[in-house]
């Protein structure tokens, strides 16, 4: 505690008074994110303006050996900045500037508070965007955190793929550059994609210069149902196979669309269903990938295929995606949830949809199947009732069968999730030897481990 207070009283002289708190309202704030693992409070709260600021933070606490949680906007659902060990948080969402914009690049210069849907409504006006969506609105540093992806992965790769260089500082307070504005590199190490999806384990990202995207010049959407979830994600297979690159591919079970309906201006029948959107340069072009895309669905049985979605319709389609997760907390109110992530090799998506669907039925779960079917990505979302220990243990063995079925099939225990607190039981089954290397990375970077502590890999 004396250690601590010393920090503290250190980290009073760094920051004016209205940019730390030990305020146990402001620390519950930052004690959990969107996901149901438990809360662990902070002992204080810092909100840095600058990289210097977070370098000065950053050698206090390393001197001291007390934890720091660098914190976005809290939209994770995997525990990834729950500061399980207590210490800083350190809340990057004041330093939220748009440094440049190099539109003639195609690039854009943040800083890690920089809000992603924020953000895009200014590149709107340049006429470009950052295509990886995760739905949230979502910090760009915590993005690049979480490695975080969406709906637009299919076509636009996610956060990793969409980051050309990284201002980031180290556990011991230095700051170091990775990566350059040249779209082509070749030199050194690629530290850039190191500290893209470590979960502030290694360092703490101050500002980042992305890859932009145009805004397609048409755009059309497309929704159709099948009588099996095994039909819609062999349709899925086959639309790929094709060629036909959808910049969106989303597969939703059954109860996902009776959950969706829930949207009063939402109404689909209640089967599985695939909402798929395409771009292209030209009206004929695409009119040609809509013609193939329903013959596709028609040979696989489809119950109905409708390519007349205009811009509002396909605006609230996306915008209830989008807010799908917390539609399903509200329609399950009063439930616990467990939130699942994996994902396969296309070839393999499936068999992993198929038998996901029969484990949740010989479980007995109650929940969802859904995810971005396009790039072999699949949610599970499974509610219980609170205080049933029996039901939760149930919950839990169905999601560790799922993402064991996952590995078998060559895939990850995580798409775009992260690993948070829940994934790292199935880190050595997935990576083997590979994970002492990572130890041997987290060793070196952060020697006495106040990054983010407790997450991404287990307890040694």
């Amino acid at each position: 505690m004396a250690i601590l207070n010393h920090v503290i009283t250190q980290l009073q002289t760094i920051y004016p008074p209205e940019r730390i708190s030990l305020v146990r309202s402001i620390l519950a704030q930052h004690a959990r994110d969107q996901s149901a693992h438990e809360a662990h409070l902070p002992d204080a709260v810092v909100w840095p303006l600058t990289t210097e600021e977070v370098s000065a933070t950053l050698r206090v606490a390393n001197e001291a050996r007390v934890p720091v949680t660098p914190w976005g906007a809290g939209t994770s659902i995997e525990g990834n900045p729950i500061p399980v060990r207590g210490g800083v948080v350190l809340d990057l969402s004041r330093m939220d500037r748009i440094l440049a914009i190099h539109d003639r690049d195609f690039q854009v210069t943040v800083q890690p508070g920089t809000l992603y849907k924020d953000m895009n409504k200014i590149l709107a006006r340049h006429g470009l965007f950052f295509a990886p969506d995760p739905g949230a609105n979502a910090s760009i540093g915590g993005m690049l955190a979480n490695n975080a992806a969406g709906i637009r992965t299919v076509k636009y790769g996610a956060t990793r793929d969409n980051v050309l260089a990284l201002e980031v500082v180290l556990a011991d307070g230095r700051v170091i550059h990775t990566g350059s504005r040249s779209v082509k590199q070749s030199s050194g190490y690629d530290l850039t994609h190191l500290f893209v999806g470590s979960e502030g384990t290694l360092g703490v990202i101050t500002e980042a210069t992305l890859k932009l995207a145009p805004i397609p010049a048409h755009i059309s959407a497309a929704v159709a149902a099948f009588p099996t979830v095994a039909d819609a994600a062999e349709t899925v297979f086959d639309i790929i196979g094709a060629g036909l690159e959808p910049s969106a591919l989303e597969l939703l079970d059954a109860t996902a669309i009776r959950v969706l309906n829930t949207d009063p201006n939402i109404d689909f029948p209640e089967k599985p269903t695939l909402f798929m959107e395409f771009s292209a340069s030209n009206e004929a072009a695409l009119a040609e990938s809509m013609a193939l895309v329903r013959d596709i669905c028609q040979e696989h049985d489809a119950l109905s295929f409708d390519s007349g979605v205009g811009r509002q319709e396909r605006a609230r389609l996306w915008h209830a995606r989008h807010h799908l997760f917390e539609t399903h907390v509200r329609y399950f109110a009063g439930q616990d949830f467990l939130v699942g992530d994996a994902s396969v090799p296309i070839s393999n998506y499936p068999a992993l949809i198929a038998r996901t669907a029969e484990l949740m039925r010989q479980m007995g779960m109650t929940g969802s199947l859904l995810g971005h079917a396009g790039d072999g990505n699949i949610h599970t979302i499974i509610f219980y009732p609170p205080d049933d220990a029996a039901a939760r243990e149930r919950a839990m063995a169905f999601n560790d069968a799922f993402v064991s079925l996952a590995l078998t099939l060559e895939g990850t225990s995580t798409g775009e999730h992260g690993v948070g607190l829940g994934k790292q039981k199935f880190m050595a089954k997935e990576h083997g030897p590979a994970l002492e290397v990572m130890r041997q990375l987290k060793r070196t970077l952060d020697p006495n481990g106040i990054l983010n502590p407790g997450k991404v890999l287990a307890d040694s």
